[in-house]
């Protein structure tokens, strides 16, 4: 098999595989701007195409309200996870104290319990303390993750000690270390996680549901599926116009810090 051959049979394949992949945001789209009685047609164009579905959801629902939720409780955790998880990485990695390993090893333990199993202990915990129902019943359970203090531990573990004592040399304190010359050294891993965090926590769907109740506390993944709850009938093109809206936040994160999403992707590992 001579070389243009295998080109041809690579772009193929990557042409086929971005078909499959775009196919679903295309009909996405196409049905969001169909009519209900057009919705189970097989065509891609709409025949009669109408923008009265983003209308509808905008003024018949509290989809701007939920909107407003997701956003709030994506980038609240991934500020939190960006400051905490490095924080706390950085003390692990770099000072020696009674309990580092037994500390780090529990914290890494919590990577092997699956988010499922957690809901039952995080909901009697949220029941107890009266955090279920509001804000802060959403945001607890993602402030800190074990993940990214394990990520944020094996960058800082490549920070020279010797930079660290020049600083101290020089006059600065612990936290001003910490601030000015180790986050500046890990910003590409701080970049990722944070790419990755916002991502995780505007599609989080099972907790949202379970530990809220009031609509005007909805998140977009919960508030989009209660279109898809009816008695009798299922209101798919609400449904494409929520989820394209719901989708335009993440293609324009892609867009803007694909370069961060693909690095990070390298260095974590992560698929």
């Amino acid at each position: 098999m001579n070389k243009r051959t295998k080109s041809a049979i690579v772009y193929t394949l990557l042409i086929l595989g971005s078909i499959i992949m775009i196919f679903p945001f295309i009909w996405m789209v196409s049905t969001s701007l169909k009519t209900p009685l057009e919705v189970y047609s097989l065509n891609i164009i709409p025949d009669n195409p109408t923008f009265e579905n983003y209308r509808r959801i905008f003024q018949d629902t509290l989809f701007g309200k939920w909107f407003i939720n997701s956003l709030i409780i994506a980038i609240v955790t991934t500020i939190s996870v960006a400051f905490f998880d490095t924080l706390v990485g950085y003390i692990i990695a770099k000072y020696k104290f009674i309990g580092k390993t037994i500390i780090f090893i529990a914290i890494l333990s919590t990577l092997m319990v699956p988010t499922e199993m957690l809901i039952i202990p995080w909901y009697l915990m949220s029941s107890e303390f009266g955090w279920t129902d509001n804000y802060w019943g959403l945001l607890f359970p993602g402030l800190m993750t074990g993940f990214g203090v394990f990520l944020m531990k094996q960058f800082m573990e490549s920070i020279p000690d010797d930079l660290l004592d020049a600083a101290r040399i020089d006059g600065l304190g612990e936290f001003k270390i910490f601030m000015k010359i180790a986050i500046p050294q890990v910003w590409p891993a701080i970049s990722a996680l944070c790419i990755f965090t916002f991502l995780s926590n505007w599609n989080a769907f099972l907790w949202p549901l379970i530990v809220i109740e009031s609509p005007e506390i909805f998140t977009l993944p919960v508030g989009l599926s209660f279109f898809a709850s009816g008695e009798f009938e299922s209101r798919w093109e609400l449904i494409m116009a929520g989820a394209t809206i719901t989708a335009l936040p993440l293609i324009l994160v892609f867009f803007l810090l694909q370069r961060h999403i693909i690095k990070g992707i390298t260095l974590t590992g992560m698929k």
